[in-house]
């Protein structure tokens, strides 16, 4: 509880700042009065909290007042996010040309302000159209592992879908067809499948609940999955059809394919504000696979793309999500900063594989900017059959 009360107080110290920094800004360019200043602050205010106040309203049952804000809120937020980018990358062209002796007064006017503002307006749109957009990733992995007569293994990977207040069935729906287009042999969650309360949900796990392949579906616990409740997840996981997997693992297709799954640390009430380690030194996933033979795959699901250093991998492949590709550009810089791997196919110092999901939903804004939604496709195969 203390650990998530400072994540709060230090994202709307953080938000509210990026709010000032605007107020400020737009007061400077169009020479806005006292009157309008109080006016536009107490808006402001309102909208930097409004992320606070969706959670409350929503855990209260008042889900159409929690809806309205949740849209109205989350959309400023990603507006404000890609305007203050844009306000900060003016502010440093300017303080770049400036001792150059290059004209800059055109930077902090009038007619800049207008340009990033029109500008984060049509990015916004955009980014708009490309979270409700997800494509599909393939990539073809070849392994020793697989027998000769064995034609092939499958996964379709999720993550990150973010099911809740506002993104539900409709949204669900395109996703799945972009899963049940790929005939998957397994289908895989690596974590916050769900985002809040279930109460709004259970349309969107009978969708999921619909779909069955072959060689089941497996999910793990992600960092929402805890915010959300523990029993609440676990209940939404099993009406969708997903067996949990928590710091166990299990064997499928005749005892060629091993999947094991482990929570994410926040199931150990570590604080969202703690910087995640490029390795992670827990010996979990050593024990997890020890009972299992070397010839047989090894997939770990896994939320955070933290990897183990141990060598070789214990694992052949590591499915995680979580980062979300920054989700708005130029936060993909960020998350870069704070991952290791922070997106993508990456081959690991010890042998193992490792891909990072940017994600198939969207947390707050359902906005994406230059990290456009994905379901991923992979397909296990013989040493040279692809």
């Amino acid at each position: 509880m203390k650990a998530m009360l400072l994540f709060v107080t230090v994202f709307l110290l953080v938000y509210g700042g990026m709010h000032l920094y605007f107020l400020l800004r737009l007061r400077s360019a169009f020479g806005i009065g006292s009157a309008a200043t109080v006016v536009m602050a107490l808006i402001l205010a309102f909208l930097v909290v409004s992320p606070v106040l969706v959670t409350v309203l929503e855990r209260r049952g008042h889900e159409t007042a929690a809806l309205v804000i949740a849209y109205t809120g989350y959309t400023w937020m990603g507006f404000m996010f890609i305007t203050v980018s844009l306000f900060l990358f003016v502010d440093l062209l300017r303080a770049v040309l400036s001792p150059m002796g290059v004209h800059a007064r055109f930077f902090a006017g009038y007619g800049a302000t207008v340009l990033c503002l029109v500008l984060a307006s049509g990015l916004s749109a955009w980014g708009c159209y490309e979270a409700r957009n997800p494509q599909t990733t393939h990539i073809t992995i070849e392994t020793a592992k697989l027998p000769e007569t064995y034609g092939g293994i499958r996964i379709v990977h999720l993550s990150d879908v973010h099911l809740g207040l506002v993104l539900r069935e409709k949204r669900l729906a395109r996703i799945l067809e972009l899963v049940k287009e790929a005939r998957p042999d397994i289908l895989v969650s690596t974590g916050d499948l769900v985002d809040g309360q279930m109460d709004a949900i259970a349309g969107s796990a009978r969708l999921l609940g619909e779909f069955a392949p072959p060689l089941g579906k497996f999910a793990v616990m992600g960092n929402h999955e805890f915010y959300a409740g523990v029993s609440n997840a676990a209940e939404f996981h099993r009406l969708s059809g997903f067996r949990l997997l928590r710091g166990e693992v299990v064997v499928v297709a005749d005892g060629v394919l091993a999947v094991a799954g482990v929570d994410d640390p926040a199931g150990r009430k570590l604080s969202p504000l703690n910087a995640p380690h490029s390795f992670r030194d827990t010996g979990e996933e050593e024990k997890l696979f020890e009972p299992v033979d070397d010839q047989v795959f090894r997939l770990l699901l896994k939320h955070q793309p933290t990897v183990s250093s141990a060598m070789p991998s214990p694992f052949d492949l590591q499915l995680s999500g979580h980062t979300h590709k920054g989700q708005i550009f130029p936060f993909t810089l960020v998350t870069g900063l704070v991952y290791r791997y922070s997106s993508g196919y990456h081959l690991l110092p010890g042998g193992g594989r490792l891909y990072v999901s940017r994600g198939a939903g969207t947390w707050g804004p359902a906005i994406r900017l230059m990290a456009p939604p994905e379901v991923v496709i992979i397909d296990l195969v013989k040493n040279g059959a692809s």
